[in-house]
């Protein structure tokens, strides 16, 4: 492995996955963003083009995800999103993301603003509808040098600790970001099954990567293929298998899952699913829906060789995601919005 930094830190309090997104003596092709097991909930997050794709005026949505708690410092992160529909085929949103992680004060912040075009539309009644979404904001990333310990600062004489030699003059990096995407969905009204698919790429315009342990980095593209379908069992019950693909420089996601919804009252629905991160993580997932309110929450079930390394890597994730509903619904309400 070839030598990429010549800074050395000697991690502490369970801070591994810090170090080696800083500095590090090997190659990496580690996946640098955060990412959500429920990444349905937070769809600017998935695609832009998802920007305002339900049935209603507004959607604001949070997302809370823990991980690794058994580490001193565990990530933690946390999504905020509002998205607004207009009458011209343009829908408009806002988001916001920040993770923390490890003893070294790691801080990962996002704020975008999204676009979406809705204006494609084609078929008999125009149900069939194509989605296209841009997306443009700030990423910053940064964490606090004080909290690290490097090998400089050990004194094999004494066996005690010395200050570092180490200078890191800005600890902090704020970059412009940029994404787009698009997105086909049948709205079809009274179909036995409606599919979704969409593709999208994140950090099109790739800032630097300062974090990088490679000199002039870029931040590598986040490649996005998400997709399924809405199976109507019978008036009172669906089941939506779906599927998503992520490639970012050489790190890859695949997740295949399904979930059921139930309708329990006039004004309530169930939802009960499962999902497979492959060869990472089975999740269950439950939730419900009432009124203009839903709840959901998750939990990863590690099965990788990660989960023996730490000792349990499990992690749970809830959201809650509120509605406003249009005063006249239209006919293709029938159909859920594609956000798996």
């Amino acid at each position: 492995m070839r030598k990429q930094c010549s800074i050395r830190v000697r991690v502490v309090g369970g801070c591994l996955l810090l170090a080696s997104l800083l500095v590090s003596s090997a190659e990496l092709h580690a996946q640098v963003d955060p990412h959500f097991t429920q990444y349905y909930v937070y769809p600017s997050w998935l695609n832009p083009a998802l920007t305002g794709i339900f049935d209603g005026k507004y959607r604001a949505s949070a997302i809370y995800r823990n991980q690794w708690s058994n580490i001193s410092s565990p990530f933690s992160t946390m999504g905020a999103s509002l998205e607004l529909t207009t009458e011209k085929n343009l829908n408009v949103g806002l988001s916001v993301l920040n993770q923390v992680a490890g003893d070294g004060g790691y801080n990962y912040t996002t704020a975008y603003g999204s676009v979406a075009y809705t204006g494609i539309r084609f078929g008999a009644n125009e149900t069939h509808r194509v989605v296209l979404g841009l997306q443009a904001g700030m990423i910053q990333r940064k964490f606090n040098p004080s909290k690290l310990v490097f090998f400089d600062q050990w004194n094999p004489v004494t066996g005690g600790m010395i200050p570092t030699q180490e200078m890191i003059s800005d600890p902090s990096a704020t970059a412009f970001d940029a994404g787009a995407g698009a997105l086909y969905y049948d709205a079809t009204p009274g179909k036995k099954a409606n599919v979704f698919a969409g593709f999208s790429a994140s950090h099109i315009n790739q800032a630097d990567n300062r974090f990088a342990a490679v000199i002039n980095e870029k931040m590598p593209v986040r490649y996005t293929i998400h997709g399924g379908v809405k199976l109507w069992l019978n008036e009172q019950l669906s089941l939506t298998p779906h599927l998503l693909y992520l490639r970012q420089a050489k790190s890859e996601e695949k997740v295949i899952g399904a979930y059921a919804q139930l309708r329990a009252t006039t004004a309530t629905d169930l939802l009960l699913g499962l999902n497979c991160r492959l060869k990472d993580a089975f999740t269950p997932y439950v939730g419900v829906t009432h009124n203009n309110m839903v709840f959901s929450a998750s939990y990863d079930v590690n099965t990788s060789d990660l989960g023996k390394m730490v000792k349990g890597t499990n992690s749970f994730e809830v959201t809650l995601t509120f509605f406003g509903r249009k005063k006249t619904k239209t006919p293709e309400v029938e159909f859920v919005c594609p956000r798996l």
